[in-house]
């Protein structure tokens, strides 16, 4: 038999690691469906929900507290509890107070920042392509898919666009020029934020940049790993804990037993 059509399943062994699932907490994991966020660069509601939480504690009353529409992503209530939930999504629980602002801590792994009502009123959003469309419509396409119609004309790709979310129109932008300050989403130092240091282009291959972090450890990665978040050093949004600094395990083994743990 051939596979038909997409996938449908996800095992537990292969899930992102970033999920933090347990490896014998059963064999299968929550599969995210198909939307604004890719496979491996999501959190399904769900997870959220049993695993961050603990507001449910099996599949099903997940699914229970999205049919009734307990849930909101970026505004919209969202009653598929795989639907995936990505860097800078918002996350509104009405009943319970709760908001969240989906972020990365320093070791890569999804952290669920509380935010307050102000804040929840906006997202940035990494401009990944501009192009005029058919009917000679200038396009910006977001990292989250969204399409926003008729920007700016000084948007460019690698930009960072501040998005309101009721009504999906941008206001802000902050270029990515060196000097920004930079949040890296992807590869071994996603979660750490730094200065912009020096772009390193290489056509046809990936560009470098050097970013230094505001205790002065700079590091490289790839360009479309990154991700600004403000154009000096007062980003637009409030920062997890740790603030982007990631520190030697020798600092975290000092810290823990300053702290009395070990």
């Amino acid at each position: 038999m051939a596979a038909r059509g997409p996938k449908k399943h996800l095992k537990r062994l292969n899930a992102p690691k970033h999920w933090n699932l347990g490896k014998m907490g059963g064999v299968f994991a929550p599969r995210p469906s198909q939307g604004p966020h890719k496979l491996r660069e999501c959190l399904p509601i769900c997870i959220v929900l049993r695993e961050r939480l603990k507001y449910a504690l099996t599949n099903k009353e997940c699914m229970q507290i999205c049919m009734e529409r307990c849930v909101k992503i970026d505004g919209k209530v969202r009653t598929d509890h795989n639907f995936p939930a990505g860097f800078m999504d918002v996350i509104e629980l009405e009943k319970s107070g709760d908001r969240f602002r989906l972020l990365f801590d320093t070791k890569g792994r999804f952290v669920l920042h509380r935010i307050n009502r102000e804040e929840a009123q906006y997202k940035l959003c990494r401009i990944n392509k501009v192009y005029i469309s058919q009917n000679k419509i200038p396009v910006a396409v977001t990292h989250d898919g969204r399409t926003l119609r008729y920007p700016d004309p000084d948007v460019k790709v690698n930009d960072t666009v501040k998005v309101d979310i009721a009504t999906g129109k941008m206001s802000d932008i902050i270029k990515f020029e060196l000097g920004c300050m930079v949040m890296l989403t992807r590869g071994r130092n996603a979660g750490r934020i730094g200065t912009l240091m020096h772009i390193e282009r290489h056509d046809g291959s990936f560009s470098i940049v050097t970013v230094q972090d505001s205790k002065g450890n700079s590091f490289a990665t790839r360009l479309g790993n990154v991700f600004a978040i403000s154009s000096d050093n007062a980003p637009q949004i409030t920062l997890p804990k740790g603030r982007g600094i990631k520190k030697t395990i020798l600092q975290e083994r000092a810290e823990a037993e300053a702290r009395g743990e070990l």
